[in-house]
């Protein structure tokens, strides 16, 4: 049974029978009848064997947790003792395999004080289906003989808001009408103060489509849409699980209903007599459409999960119709409700379970797009990433990033007393006011930093054990004591006699091939070391001597920040070409001059490319070898605000290395902190400049590089015949990719404008 999905959540029909006659709902008036067959109230065999079942399925699967939704029918006509033997049995079964979370979807009109004071017992959380105001209630939810349900409700709901029940009370389900005043319904649900609201379409299919008064195919999208806007109005206030979700596909993350995403199912139903369905919606399918013939007697939940019908909803993008693997809001939709996608074949009986299939899209097609656009296109500024567009963002969100991967590092670091004695200094570093908060700040925002980190976690390098861990810690924490100057202790480790202090420089402090400790300090506008049985050796900042090499820097601009030429720290060997060896004192002076030349040529022929590229440019690494035509500069790998440029490339050259290595560069730290695509490889692109097709990943790279070098090609009269087209064409191609979130398609938006200055 290798390869199943662990159900985790399981409905328990507790009872088969209902108190309201609900006109809409999908267990006793549509397709599958199989209610009349079945026993009223569940029996105590099929409670207790189906907490066994849970129990072996849980301990099988390692599960943390386990949810089991008491469900129907009407779950409370099957009165205290049955339920409060359901809350034992599973309690008894789960008790030290997994943690039991119990739930229950009820119409309310039993709910009582001798219900909650049982549900207290066994923490048992309560939704109430509620469809709104009185007028959109009463539209379905009445008794047989035609009575409100209304007063009983709000009674209900009122007192499962009272103490002691309060942290019961999980949400209100409400079916849509369209012919229900979606300001009104939505009004009245919030005036019940429920933790959550959720929306649903009512269950229909291409045999049984839902009721469309004007017959315009998007009539759900706008109801729903009606109240997406009254809800922002009011400030959102309550959550409505629907909206959630597609926030959250949206912006890249999971879908949080079934009736949305692409996420597979881990859900089996438990009728009253024990037989095993799949999810309760396909009654509205088709006769038999929810049977597995399975029962919790004689078969275990894997074979459940084995079921073709069950595998089927596993797949994920492959198990949606061609049609919705092609739209670009299929992430967001996920093809809808699996029930919803049934069509029986032409000419087949509406009933034959074999004359039809779900390889279709929702009935409700148009309404989710619409919906999905509607709703992104009201919140996608303010959902796009602040990162996107704002420098600073950016590199605050990066340097939190490296603190938490150095947080990390840290947790796995144990028994280790060098590193517990440097950590500690980095803790009084950050305590010892601006100066100590601003020179931490310094040597964490050096790109080689977290190239470092990243190779103490990576088990496939060295890992979070190795001794050098401890000897970088030493240097980091001495580096932020000597540039806040912080009377701090400030011990280093060095092997084969010296020692790299980041952002500062090479320090000497023996012969090859020998390791030590020696302590640092602040002093006198310079720095001083001490090595026991040595006297103590003053170096510098800046002025270089046979111990000390500091790392040199170069500016971009009179108002620029210096920008370090980076050939000392040992773990600048992070770009796909080797750095080159420390440059001596005319290579760096002919390089600074290089790139003086080449700075200029950006600013005269793409300014605002220039000006970009400048922004958040640290760290400049001279790279063996001359330019390539493919490759022409270079983001380090986990270092943000690092590049490597090629040492031997002309002006020119080092011109186009420089724009398209901070392209790159930007790009590379803008998805490492903001998610612009998700499902990343599910899907495979034209690209104009390669043979084959590529994920998105890689033709929104391959774009957002183009159009600096179209700009800088057409300034400098050495544009390529179609190169504008090609972006284009690119472009166009993105606009429809289903894996871009509201960031990336924002970014989009951002290289459209790029390029229309290009053209102009």
């Amino acid at each position: 049974m290798t390869g199943l999905i662990a159900f985790r959540e399981i409905v328990l029909k507790v009872h088969s029978r209902c108190d309201l006659a609900c006109d809409h709902c999908y267990v006793y008036e549509h397709a599958d009848q199989s209610w009349r067959a079945r026993p009223k109230v569940i029996s105590p065999e099929v409670i207790a064997q189906t907490a066994s079942r849970l129990a072996e399925h849980a301990r099988t699967h390692a599960l943390p947790s386990v949810t089991v939704i008491l469900h129907g029918g009407e779950p409370l006509l099957a009165g205290t003792a049955r339920l409060r033997l359901v809350c034992e049995e599973f309690t008894r079964a789960l008790d030290g395999i997994a943690a039991l979370d119990l739930r229950m979807h009820t119409n309310g009109l039993q709910l009582s004080r001798r219900y909650l004071d049982l549900f207290v017992e066994f923490g048992v959380s309560v939704s109430v289906s509620l469809d709104g105001d009185r007028a959109a209630n009463d539209r379905h939810r009445r008794f047989a003989d035609g009575r409100t349900s209304h007063p009983l409700v709000l009674a209900a709901v009122d007192l499962l808001r009272t103490e002691p029940y309060r942290h019961l009370y999980q949400g209100l389900l409400c079916t849509i009408d369209v012919a229900n005043d979606p300001v009104a319904v939505l009004n009245a649900l919030v005036e019940l103060a429920p933790p959550r609201v959720d929306f649903l379409l009512p269950h229909a299919t291409w045999q049984t489509p839902p009721v469309r008064p004007d017959e315009a195919p998007d009539t759900y999208a706008r109801w729903l849409l009606r109240v997406f806007d009254h809800w922002e109005r009011l400030g959102r206030p309550v959550p409505v699980r629907l909206f959630d979700s597609l926030f959250s596909t949206l912006a890249g993350g999971p879908s949080l209903t079934e009736s949305l995403g692409l996420a597979p199912t881990d859900l089996v139903v438990v009728e009253t007599d024990g037989n095993l369905e799949q999810v309760d919606s396909l009654k509205s399918a088709f006769e038999g459409a929810a049977a597995t013939g399975f029962n919790v007697f004689d078969h275990a939940f894997d074979l459940v999960a084995a079921h073709p019908g069950v595998r089927a909803r596993q797949l994920g993008l492959a198990g949606v119709s061609d049609t919705c693997r092609r739209c670009p809001v299929v992430r967001s939709c996920g093809g809808g409700l699996y029930t919803h996608r049934y069509k029986a074949a032409p000419g087949a009986e509406a009933a034959a379970e074999a004359a039809g299939d779900f390889d279709n899209p929702s009935v409700y097609c148009t309404d989710l797009r619409e919906l999905v656009d509607g709703v992104e296109g009201r919140t996608s500024t303010r959902a796009s990433a602040p990162e996107l567009s704002d420098p600073t963002e950016l590199a605050a969100a990066q340097e939190q990033l490296t603190r938490d991967l150095l947080a990390l590092l840290n947790d796995r670091r144990t028994g280790d007393s060098d590193w517990d004695r440097a950590w500690g200094v980095l803790g009084a570093v950050e305590r010892a006011g601006r100066a100590g908060a601003d020179a931490l700040d310094a040597v964490l925002a050096h790109p080689f930093t977290r190239t470092w980190v990243m190779a103490c976690l990576d088990p496939a390098q060295a890992g979070p054990a190795a001794p050098q861990a401890a000897r970088r810690l030493t240097a980091l924490a001495a580096a932020a004591v000597l540039r806040g100057r912080l009377d701090l202790p400030a011990e280093v480790l060095y092997r084969d006699g010296e020692v790299y202090l980041p952002t500062l420089g090479l320090l000497r402090l023996g012969e090859p091939g020998t390791e030590g400790r020696a302590a640092l300090r602040a002093a006198d506008g310079g720095y001083a070391v001490r090595e026991e049985g040595r006297a103590e050796h003053r170096f510098g900042p800046g002025a270089s001597d046979a111990r000390w090499q500091p790392v040199r820097t170069w500016s971009p601009g009179p108002d620029a920040a210096p920008v370090a030429l980076e050939d000392l720290d040992p773990h600048r060997n992070c770009f796909a070409r080797p750095p080159r060896l420390r440059l001596g004192a005319g290579e760096a002076e002919e390089w600074r001059g290089r790139l003086d030349a080449a700075w200029a040529l950006l600013h005269a022929s793409v300014p605002e490319f220039a000006r970009a590229a400048a922004t958040g440019l640290t760290t400049l690494t001279p790279l063996a070898g001359g330019p390539r035509t493919a490759d022409w500069g270079e983001a380090g790998r986990h270092g943000p605000g690092a590049l490597g440029v090629p040492y031997a490339a002309g002006v020119a050259e080092t011109a186009l290395a420089l724009l398209t290595g901070r392209r790159r560069a930007g790009l590379q730290a803008l998805t490492e902190v903001a998610d612009l695509y998700a499902l990343d490889g599910e899907w495979q692109h034209p690209s104009p400049w390669r043979e084959r097709p590529v994920p998105v990943s890689r033709l929104l790279a391959d774009v957002h590089e183009r159009v600096a070098v179209e700009a800088y090609r057409r300034a400098t009269a050495a544009a390529e015949p179609g190169g504008l087209d090609r972006i284009n064409r690119a472009l166009d191609r993105l606009s429809g990719a289903a894996e871009l979130t509201s960031t990336g398609k924002r970014l989009v938006e951002q290289l459209r404008w790029e390029l229309k200055a290009v053209d102009a």
